[in-house]
């Protein structure tokens, strides 16, 4: 497990060592309460993976995908915080892009426990002050 503090302007870094994490599992799945800036660290993932696309959190869709300019696989955006259950992220088909190879970026992933995969990076945002601790776990 890595822990980090950094504030807003420190987010490459935060990246780059989450991205690190998920070399081979690229489900990351994003804890925090509301306001603790997932999509924002989202958004800065999806910059460090070369995504020209507007990054925007998909709270009504549940599933953005994005294209990045150095990859042959989707960056998948997801935001399950609307979900009732988790019968409806089994309607949207979910298993394929989990298992699809392209990196799955999962915000409110605890509406989903029994659905996430066997292999994963576990991303925990916490406020500290007036920073952020980031717990990156895989």
């Amino acid at each position: 497990m890595k822990v980090i503090s950094a504030d807003l302007t420190d987010l490459d870094a935060v990246s780059k060592v989450i991205l690190e994490e998920a070399q081979k599992e690229k489900v990351i799945l994003f804890f925090g309460e509301m306001g603790m800036g997932k999509t924002t660290l989202i958004k800065n993932l999806c910059k460090l993976l070369n995504v020209k696309d507007q990054v925007s959190s998909p709270t009504f869709s549940l599933v953005n995908e994005y294209f990045s300019e150095t990859s042959q696989t989707p960056v998948y955006h997801f935001d399950f915080y609307r979900l009732e259950n988790e019968e409806e992220a089994m309607d949207m088909g979910y298993e394929e892009y989990f298992y699809s190879n392209g990196y799955c970026l999962i915000e409110w992933p605890e509406k989903i426990p029994s659905l996430w995969p066997e292999q994963f990076v576990r991303v925990d945002i916490k406020e500290s002050g007036t920073q952020r601790e980031y717990r990156i776990d895989s």
